[in-house]
C-alpha cells in the first residue's frame, strides 16, 4: 500500500504490467510509477462503444497511487437483491481438491458465518451437500466472491456430485454468482499497486489478524495441519477464510456507496472518488464556469455578468437606458419589379389544330433573383407576362409553350449564389438564409435552402459520375477516407482524385467491397496509404512515404534511447533525401529517377541485420519488408508522386465542411453535399471559379472549360481583326 510507504517507485511494483509493457514504456524514457502518472489522458468514449469493456490503463493506476485517490473510468452499476451470501473457497491445487467453504450470510438481524471444514478428499462431497443444503435455507440467495477461482469451484462441484434441481432458487444462485473484480476491473482504480483483494481492502481500512497473510501461505499450512492434526492450525485457516468474506462485503458495500442517493450529497462518498470523464487539461487561456463552495459567492459572481448589468443595474444607475430596441420592420407592399418580359408567342390550338385562336388573358409570375455587377450584388425583381389564348372552334384556353417561362419563384443566380456559400464558403443552411434575407431583404427559409442544395444535386449527379467514372478507368488515382457522424451513426468518405478531378463516395463502414468492385477493372497506379484495403486492388501502388515518415518520426519521439530504431531513420533519411532532390530538379521523370533503384536494393539488403533488435525497429523493418514493391514504385512511372498530399488536400476540403455538417446531416443530405463538394473541388483543381460555373448554367465542368476555351478564342480573333482593320486605316 502506498499509505505504508515504499522503498522504490520502479514500475515493477505494478503487477498487472507485463514485462514487454515495462519496455515500451523504459524506451520513452519513463522508468517509475510517478512518471507514468503523468502520462494519463482522459478520453471521450465513442456512442457505440460505450457498452463494450473499457481498456486496462497502467496510467490511470499510477495516478490513483501518486494522487492517493480512487479514480473510476465508470460508476458500476451493481445491483443486488435478495440474501447476499459472501463466499470464499480454499483448496489444495496440487491435488485438485478444495477443503473449506466460507459462506457470510447477510440477515436482518446481523451476519452469520458458515466454515464447511474437510478433513480429507472424501469429505469434499459432504461439504458440497451441507452448502447446498446451507443455500437452499435461504430466500433468493445471492452468491457473491472476487475472482474466478469460486466460479471454477461451482462448476467442478457441479460436474462431480451434480447441481441442484433446475429453476430452483438453489440452481440460479449457482448460475448467476457475482464476481466484485469484474466490477473494479479497467472500471475502478484504487491507489494500490495491483487489484488484489487484500490491498484493496487494506487501503479501505480492513485488517487481518495473525497468519497466513496470503493464499500461498495457506497451502502451506494446510499441508502442516495435515501432518500434525493441530487444532490451532486449523482454526487459523478457519479464521483466515472468514476474514476473506468480511472483506468481500466490505468492498461490495463500498462500490455500492459510490452510486449518491442525491446528486447534492456533498458528504457522500463518491465526492472522494475522481471520475476520469469529469477530468479537463487545466488551462489559463481558456473560458470556463466558475464553481464556488459558497453559494453567497456564487450569487455575488452572477451579478458581476455583463448582461445582468447592462440589463439590471446600468438602467437603474442613468436615466439613459443602454438596451436595445428590437427593430420593428416597416410594413412593405409588394416588391415592384425590375423589369418586365412579355411571353406572347402564338401558336395553334393544341387539340384541334385549329389557327383561329385569339387572346383571352393573361398570366404574372413574379421570379425573385440576384444581378451580379462588376463591382457588387443586388436584388432583382423580374416579373413575367404569358399571354393566353382560346380557340374560337373547340373553346378551350390555353397558354403556348415556351420553354423560357419561368417555374420557379426564385431565379438561377440566387441558388448559384445560395450554394456557393453552403460549399465552398461552409455556411451552415441557416447562416446562409439569413444571410440573404438581412442583404437582400428575401424571404426566404431553411426548407427553401435545403432544396436549392438537393436541386443542385440532382442536376449536377451526371457531371458526378462522369468524374467518377473517369478516375476509376484512369492511369492515376489518389485514395484516402475520413470518418463523419450521419445521424448519430459513424459513416466514412472515400476520396478519389487525380491531378484535375475529385470525387468524394461514403459508405456507411470502413470495409472495402464498395471501393474494391469500382476498381476492379483499374490498371493504372494507385497511391494511398498503407490502409490494408488498397492492398486486396490489383494495380500497380504506391504507398505515402509521408505516412511513413511521420510513423517513424513518431517513434523516434516515443524511444528516444532505441539506437537500432535511430540508425534505421538515419538509413532512410539517407536513401530517401537524394531522390527527392532529383524530383526537385528534373521532376518526376523515370529516366532520372531510375538511378535510384540500385541503391534501394542495398537499402533493402541491409534490412533486418544492421539495426538491432528492438520491437519498434523490426516492426518498422518488417512493414517495408512488407510493401516492398509498393514503396518506391514512382521510379518506374512518369508523373507518379511518392506521397498521398493531393488526396489528403482533398480530404482538408471535406474535414472543413465536416465541422458544419457533422452529426446533423441525414444520409441522403450528406450524398447531396458531396456531389456539390466534388464539382466545386474539380473546379479549384482547374483554376476554375465555382460560382462562375454554377452561374454558367453548365452541367459539366468540361463543357465550361471548352465554351470558355471558345469564347477567349473568338475575342482573340474579333481583337485581331480589330487591329487589321485599323493598320489598314494608317496612311
Amino acid at each position: 500500500m502506498p499509505g505504508a510507504g515504499e522503498g522504490k517507485d520502479d514500475l515493477s511494483l505494478l503487477t498487472g504490467m507485463s514485462e514487454k509493457d515495462r519496455k515500451k514504456l523504459h524506451g520513452k524514457g519513463i522508468f517509475t510509477v510517478t512518471q507514468l502518472s503523468y502520462t494519463f489522458r482522459p478520453r471521450r468514449r465513442r456512442r457505440e462503444s460505450r457498452d463494450k469493456q473499457e481498456k486496462y490503463h497502467h496510467s490511470l493506476r499510477a495516478l490513483a497511487i501518486r494522487e492517493n485517490k480512487i479514480h473510476a473510468v465508470g460508476i458500476p452499476a451493481l445491483k443486488l437483491g435478495g440474501t447476499r451470501v459472501f463466499m470464499d473457497i480454499e483448496g489444495m491445487p496440487d491435488r485438485d481438491f478444495y477443503y473449506l467453504i466460507g459462506l457470510r450470510v447477510e440477515t436482518d438481524g446481523g451476519a452469520v458465518q458458515h466454515s464447511l471444514w474437510a478433513d480429507t478428499a472424501k469429505d469434499e462431497k459432504l461439504i458440497w451437500s451441507a452448502f447446498l443444503s446451507t443455500i437452499s435455507e435461504l430466500t433468493n440467495p445471492q452468491l457473491i466472491h472476487y475472482g474466478s477461482y469460486e466460479t471454477i469451484f461451482l462448476r467442478r462441484m457441479c460436474d462431480r456430485y451434480g447441481r441442484p434441481l433446475e429453476g430452483s432458487q438453489t440452481s440460479n444462485a449457482i448460475d448467476h454468482p457475482i464476481n466484485i473484480l469484474s466490477f473494479v476491473y479497467a472500471q475502478v482504480y484504487f491507489p494500490t499497486f495491483s487489484n488484489g483483494l487484500k490491498e484493496i481492502t487494506g487501503y479501505l481500512g480492513f485488517h487481518w489478524s495473525g497468519l497466513p497473510s496470503s493464499g500461498l501461505e495457506s497451502i502451506a499450512w494446510r499441508h502442516r495441519w495435515e501432518m500434525s492434526m493441530n487444532s490451532e492450525l486449523k482454526q487459523a485457516l478457519i479464521d483466515y477464510n472468514r476474514q476473506d468474506c468480511e472483506a468481500i462485503a466490505l468492498l461490495t458495500g463500498k462500490l455500492i456507496d459510490l452510486h449518491p442517493s442525491t446528486p447534492n450529497d456533498i458528504n457522500h462518498p463518491q465526492q472522494n472518488v475522481v471520475i476520469t470523464s469529469e477530468m479537463r487539461r487545466e488551462s489559463p487561456y481558456s473560458f470556463k464556469t466558475n464553481k464556488f463552495v459558497l453559494p453567497e459567492l456564487e450569487s455575488i459572481n452572477k451579478a458581476a455578468y455583463w448582461d445582468y448589468q447592462r440589463e439590471r443595474v446600468y438602467v437603474k444607475s442613468r436615466k439613459r437606458s443602454f438596451r436595445t430596441h428590437k427593430r420593428v420592420a416597416p410594413i412593405r407592399g409588394a416588391s415592384t419589379p425590375n423589369t418586365t418580359i412579355e411571353h406572347t408567342w402564338r401558336s395553334c390550338c393544341p387539340k384541334c389544330k385549329s389557327e383561329g385562336v385569339y387572346k383571352h388573358g393573361k398570366q404574372f409570375r413574379t421570379v425573385v433573383d440576384l444581378r451580379f455587377a462588376c463591382h457588387g450584388i443586388k436584388r432583382w425583381i423580374i416579373r413575367h407576362s404569358t399571354q393566353r389564348y382560346r380557340c374560337r372552334s373547340c373553346k378551350i384556353t390555353f397558354y403556348p409553350h415556351d420553354d423560357s417561362r419561368p417555374t420557379s419563384k426564385y431565379g438561377a443566380n440566387l441558388i448559384a449564389y445560395a450554394v456557393y456559400l453552403i460549399i465552398e464558403l461552409r455556411l451552415s443552411q441557416g447562416l446562409v438564409t439569413s444571410n440573404i434575407r438581412r442583404l437582400f431583404d428575401i424571404s426566404l427559409w431553411s426548407d427553401k435552402t435545403y432544396k436549392f442544395k438537393a436541386d443542385a444535386a440532382e442536376a449536377y449527379r451526371n457531371a458526378y459520375d462522369e468524374i467518377l467514372k473517369r478516375l476509376c478507368s484512369g492511369s492515376l488515382l489518389h485514395m484516402d477516407e475520413t470518418s463523419v457522424s450521419v445521424g448519430g451513426t459513424h459513416g466514412y468518405v472515400w476520396t478519389l482524385t487525380s491531378m484535375e478531378e475529385v470525387a468524394y463516395l461514403y459508405t456507411p463502414t470502413r470495409e472495402g467491397g464498395t471501393i474494391q468492385t469500382m476498381l476492379r477493372d483499374f490498371k493504372g497506379v494507385l497511391v494511398s496509404d498503407f490502409y490494408a484495403v488498397y492492398d486486396a486492388i490489383d494495380c500497380p501502388q504506391q504507398k505515402c512515404l509521408i505516412h511513413f515518415i511521420r510513423d517513424l518520426n513518431d517513434d523516434l519521439l516515443k524511444h528516444p534511447y532505441d539506437d537500432g530504431l535511430k540508425r534505421l531513420a538515419r538509413e532512410f533519411t539517407g536513401l530517401l533525401k537524394p531522390i527527392i532532390d532529383t524530383v526537385d530538379q528534373r521532376g518526376l521523370k523515370r529516366r532520372f529517377l531510375g538511378k535510384h533503384k540500385v541503391f534501394v536494393d542495398r537499402f533493402y539488403k541491409r534490412l533486418g541485420s544492421e539495426f538491432g533488435s528492438g520491437e519498434t525497429a523490426n516492426k518498422l523493418v518488417e512493414r517495408l519488408h512488407r510493401n516492398r514493391d509498393k514503396m518506391f514504385t514512382f521510379l518506374n512511372f512518369d508523373g507518379v508522386p511518392w506521397n498521398n498530399n493531393n488526396a489528403e488536400h482533398a480530404v482538408k476540403a471535406f474535414a472543413n465542411l465536416r465541422q458544419v455538417i457533422d452529426g446533423l446531416t441525414s444520409e441522403r443530405g450528406l450524398r447531396d453535399y458531396l456531389v456539390l463538394l466534388s464539382l466545386c473541388e474539380t473546379c479549384k483543381y482547374k483554376s476554375i471559379d465555382f460560382l462562375e460555373f454554377l452561374r454558367s448554367g453548365s452541367k459539366n465542368v468540361g463543357d465550361f472549360v471548352n465554351g470558355r476555351r471558345n469564347r477567349v478564342r473568338y475575342e482573340g480573333n474579333a481583337m485581331s481583326g480589330y487591329q487589321r482593320r485599323n493598320v489598314a486605316l494608317l496612311p
